[in-house]
């Protein structure tokens, strides 16, 4: 069973860090802050609240 999974463990491993490599390559990190702020204001909508202003980016285009 060793000689099995062992070969099982390594294929699932490095199909994990290649992902890991492949999220990075194509979602830049702003990129990924934008959609992040998109789904957070998608939710706010679907609450009825308004969501804060957002003070940290000073509302100037990145």
């Amino acid at each position: 069973m060793n000689a099995v999974l062992r070969p099982v463990l390594l294929v699932a491993l490095s199909l994990v860090g290649s992902a890991c490599v492949t999220i990075n390559i194509y979602f830049p990190a702003a990129a990924a802050e934008k959609a992040a702020d998109r789904i957070i204001d998608e939710v706010w909508q679907l609450r009825g609240t308004p969501p804060a202003p957002n003070s940290d980016h000073g509302g100037a285009p990145q």
